[in-house]
């Protein structure tokens, strides 16, 4: 895998750790999931 910096507003990563909290995921593994459903 590469590491790859993406620039965030404080609002969108506290949404991203909500999302990610609930659904048991890493900040990473949420990300990659969104991107997923966003290219499938």
């Amino acid at each position: 895998m590469q590491v790859v910096a993406v620039r965030l507003t404080v609002e969108e990563l506290e949404a991203l750790d909500l999302v990610a909290a609930k659904s048991d995921m890493s900040r990473s593994e949420a990300i990659r999931a969104a991107l997923a459903h966003f290219a499938a």
